[in-house]
């Protein structure tokens, strides 16, 4: 999941899973495989890079838990 904030300023989680696209339009507006869309105050290169870091917490996690796995 990851942290975005509403135009109202709430802070929102969401799951970069299931996130079709974003679009700047000026507003940066994310689009959901449901078809619900968001409009954030966070720019297309912000989610994007959230994203990446997500993921790659994801794969390192992976990673330690394979690990600590072949050592027992």
């Amino acid at each position: 999941m990851i942290e975005v904030t509403r135009l109202n300023d709430t802070k929102l989680l969401i799951n970069c899973d299931q996130i079709e696209f974003v679009e700047e339009t000026p507003d940066t507006v994310i689009s959901f495989l449901s078809g619900k869309k968001i409009i954030v105050k966070e720019s297309r290169q912000e989610i994007q890079n959230l994203v990446i870091l997500y993921r790659r917490k994801i794969l390192n996690d992976c990673l330690i838990f394979r690990n600590r796995a072949e050592e027992v």
